[in-house]
């Protein structure tokens, strides 16, 4: 088996629990608003979703270390597709015609982007002095995006992707220099970013916590694709990661990751009609809600209407 199918194979994996994790992070939001770090630390539910980040963070890790960031990334996408069917499943419903559609495009778009950055095992990594240049613009968006008495919402989102983004490149160096048998493993390289890892990666975490109060669609939309852009731009500028196909290849590619988006959009829009869910399980109405559709327990379904209610639009 190649490396990069090892790789791609691994992320799917990875996708699938980061969806479990972001449908426990979502409602946990949408059940306590406004609740700290300190009163999340005390519920069960947060340590389950942190347990299912962690599970599917491992997977990624590996998967870095056996494909490179222009693969690796893009499949991020797939935790959206994976949140669908999970969510029909639960609900004991059949996944709607947009639905279909945004699966589809987005399995198309990322066909597009494999196809022409597949590559071989990764073996270039970010030098300290990068690392931290990296990781000092990084924080400098952080602070635009999420500052203080920002309402909660895409910004955070925004934020929690491309962190959680520049945290998988960090993450690759740390793996491929740790797994360099000429190298040392308590190397000022290794554990420095390691550390900055460590950060970024609780950063994105309680950023994308926050930006779900405002529901899971959109925001989990945003997050996505924001992910895949800032690793996909590291790769590219600093590790030296190169499109296949020339300039063939990198048109095939902005045309998947455009089809991509599309398709995520639309999944995230794709709603299911409030009578189709059942009330026992709430984590079928996930994609459903938007702000202000769920306040209190067990309450996390969408408002009773005369219509379907929407995800709030990008």
């Amino acid at each position: 088996m190649s490396a990069t199918l090892v790789a791609v194979v691994l992320s799917l994996f990875s996708a699938v629990a980061y969806a479990a994790a972001a449908v426990a992070q979502e409602r946990l939001a949408s059940r306590h608003p406004g609740a700290g770090l300190t009163r999340l630390l005390g519920n069960g539910a947060w340590w389950w979703s942190v347990g299912l980040n962690a599970g599917a963070a491992l997977l990624h890790v590996v998967a870095l270390r056996y494909g490179p960031l222009t693969v690796v990334q893009p499949l991020g996408a797939l935790t959206l597709v994976a949140a669908v069917p999970m969510g029909a499943m639960v609900a004991g419903r059949r996944v709607g015609a947009a639905e279909w559609r945004g699966t589809a495009l987005t399995l198309a778009g990322l066909a597009a982007v494999l196809a022409t950055a597949s590559g071989s095992a990764p073996e270039d990594v970010l030098s300290v002095p990068e690392a931290v240049a990296v990781a000092g613009a990084t924080a400098a968006l952080i602070g635009l995006l999420a500052r203080r008495g920002a309402r909660p919402g895409l910004r955070h989102a925004t934020a929690s992707g491309f962190t959680s983004g520049v945290a998988s490149a960090l993450t690759q160096t740390v793996t491929v220099a740790a797994t360099d048998r000429s190298g040392s493993l308590l190397s000022m390289q290794v554990i420095g970013v390691a550390l900055l890892v460590a950060a970024f990666a609780t950063g994105g975490l309680l950023l994308s916590q926050t930006a779900y109060r405002d529901g899971l669609g959109a925001p989990l939309a945003v997050v996505t694709l924001a992910n895949p852009v800032a690793a996909a731009a590291i790769g590219l500028a600093l590790l030296g990661e190169r499109l296949q196909g020339g300039p063939a290849g990198v048109l095939l590619a902005l045309a998947g990751a455009a089809l991509a988006g599309r398709g995520v959009v639309l999944l995230s829009r794709a709603t299911p009609h409030p009578a189709a869910v059942d009330e026992d399980h709430p984590v079928a109405a996930v994609l459903a809600l938007r702000p202000g559709t769920a306040s209190a327990e067990p309450a996390l379904l969408p408002r009773p209407a005369n219509g379907p209610e929407h995800l709030t639009p990008l």
